[in-house]
């Protein structure tokens, strides 16, 4: 069985950062492209950041290009996502997905092509 577990949440002041993790089981990480996204109370699960399963190619939303990495490890399967300069938001909680290739695809920003998803770990912004 499939299991992605996030960590490193929690609350940051504006301007500051945060290292979230995600670790996989229950399947061959290094096939599954990887994922970061948003969920706020209340609203769909928005994306953040992906990353190819060789981990040379990445993907932002514009609002965090420049401030968020995002990079894996492949050997330890486990993705993480860096995040600096946050800024002052609604909290929400960021989400980790996997794409499995296998099945039906479309446009990567969208959380309708992601196969696997983690229960989330939350991050909060306070000024």
């Amino acid at each position: 069985q499939v299991s992605l577990v996030e960590s490193g949440g929690g609350l940051v002041q504006a301007g500051g950062s945060l290292r979230l993790s995600c670790t996989a089981s229950g399947l061959t990480f290094s096939s599954f492209p990887m994922a970061w996204f948003r969920q706020a109370p209340g609203k769909e699960r928005e994306f953040v950041a992906r990353i190819a399963i060789n981990g040379l190619h990445t993907y932002y939303t514009d609002s965090v290009k420049g401030r968020f990495t995002i990079s894996r490890d492949n050997a330890k399967n486990t993705d993480t996502l860096q995040m600096d300069s946050l800024r002052q938001e609604n909290p929400a909680v960021d989400v980790c997905a996997a794409d499995d290739l296998r099945t039906y695809g479309g446009n990567g920003y969208l959380h309708t092509v992601y196969d696997y998803w983690g229960q989330g770990t939350q991050v909060t912004v306070y000024s």
